[in-house]
């Protein structure tokens, strides 16, 4: 026989934590009726790593470390999936539960909104509910794909011209096509009334981590060994690298440029070839950018350093095209072999699993968040693809969130304030133990947020 609900009022905690548990970095912070970004969100490493004195970093205690040199990291999302809770669990209790954890929250009276990537699954779905409810404990929780929160914020404001600002209380946006390209993957998932349409997510295998190996490589060929960099990669990629408007003729200029003995490339008024300072971790931090000084270079190619006006050595690396070919792999993958489609053929893959109708209004409300959509030149290159593909007919117009790494969480911390909403989409660790996973998978399908 079915088990009998117990007639009892169905009650959630008025405190609501909403986590996007990125690959890279985890967006944590409570909701409120106006959430800040700025003040409300935490972004905090998804790691544990190890330092080369053999010391261990866990999450936010990253922030306390001073020598990143040949850091090993390892990473509980792969492929944009949580596969490893056992690390994971590690970072959730530094960053939630300890006693000065950045979010610190009791379980008990708390609901979690937690946002995972697009066809996540089953099994890891599973895993993860039961992690949040038998492990962590916490009273209500609702799991629901990153991208859809996007549709709970003012997207009007971003892609119509004039702006007009959107009320909150009509959100969800009717339609938005919403291209996320974070450090694991590249997804682009049209929403329509804050439902994912399942049939049209496409996902590209390409994101910041592939970009940041590329880069290792290309430079440890060229220069100097790297492959143990990662965090220096990964921070030389996201303040040197570009997204090129026109590819054949930077790297051209570049072939004919003064790496290669010729005149100066340069980029409208600004040089490609730049020269980026290393950080030592004890007198610099961080690497630097400086503009190109041949002299420099070839005291460093016969030296190995050079000695600055203050008496300290400085390692210094020359940056040419490799600040525009490793994002171009967003584009064109198959210059490195990848059997897959850049993101502007992407898109149009998935509008070809929607009906002609909604065509229109998914290219003219397009949203583009995640790490990625930093690059300089990024925004401008998609837009002029995505046009040159489209039906004539359609207005293609494209927006970068204000930020686009706290976008997914300022969508769902707008939804987790409308608590009449927020009530009909949590499910409590009461019916989770009464009714079981399985329940909860059915409860969860698509991914929905609304």
């Amino acid at each position: 026989m079915p088990r009998q609900s117990k007639n009892v009022e169905r009650t959630v905690p008025e405190r609501t934590l909403v986590v996007d548990n990125g690959a890279y970095t985890i967006k944590a912070g409570f909701a409120n009726p106006s959430p800040d970004p700025d003040t409300d969100c935490h972004v905090i490493p998804n790691c544990i790593a190890k330092s080369r004195d053999n010391r261990v970093w866990i999450g936010a205690q990253m922030e306390n470390c001073s020598d990143y040199g040949d850091m090993a990291f390892r990473r509980p999302v792969q492929k944009g999936f949580l596969i490893n809770w056992e690390a994971e669990r590690e970072i959730w209790e530094s960053t939630f539960l300890a006693r000065d954890a950045k979010v610190k929250c009791d379980p008990h009276d708390t609901s979690l909104l937690l946002a995972e990537a697009p066809n996540c699954p089953v099994a890891l779905q599973t895993n993860c509910d039961q992690m949040v409810f038998e492990e962590f404990e916490f009273a209500a929780y609702r799991r629901c794909i990153g991208p859809s929160l996007n549709a709970f914020n003012d997207i009007a404001n971003l892609v119509e011209d004039p702006p007009r600002t959107t009320r909150l209380d009509s959100l969800p946006v009717e339609c938005v096509l919403v291209i996320d390209s974070g450090y694991s993957h590249t997804t682009v998932t049209p929403l329509y009334r804050g439902r994912p349409i399942q049939q049209a997510i496409r996902r590209l295998e390409m994101g910041g981590k592939f970009l940041t190996n590329y880069m290792k490589e290309v430079l440890s060929v060229r220069q100097m060994d790297v492959r143990d960099e990662t965090y220096l990669m990964n921070q030389m990629k996201e303040d040197a690298c570009y997204v090129s408007s026109d590819f054949r003729n930077d790297l051209e200029s570049i072939g004919k440029g003064p790496l290669a003995g010729g005149r100066k490339a340069t980029r409208g008024d600004e040089d490609i070839v730049v020269d980026f300072v290393l950080p030592d971790y004890t007198t610099r931090m961080r690497g630097e950018l400086r503009p190109h000084d041949p002299t420099t270079m070839a005291m460093r190619t016969k030296l190995g350093a050079v000695t600055n006006a203050d008496g300290v050595k400085e390692y210094i690396m020359a940056l040419g095209n490799e600040r525009f070919t490793v994002p171009e792999l967003l584009f064109n993958p198959g210059d490195i072999g990848m059997k897959q489609a850049g993101l502007p053929e992407t898109v149009m893959q998935s509008m070809s699993g929607l009906p002609p109708g909604l065509w229109p209004s998914m290219l003219s409300n397009i949203l583009v968040v995640g790490g990625n959509a930093r690059f300089n030149g990024f925004l401008a290159r998609l837009s002029s693809e995505i046009r040159q593909l489209a039906p004539a007919e359609c207005p293609v117009r494209v927006a970068l969130a204000p930020d686009p790494i706290k976008s997914t969480w300022l969508g769902g911390a707008r939804l987790a304030g409308n608590k009449v909403a927020l009530k009909e989409l949590l499910v409590t660790r009461q019916e989770y133990q009464e009714y079981g996973s399985a329940w909860i998978l059915k409860r969860f399908a698509g991914g929905s947020a609304s």
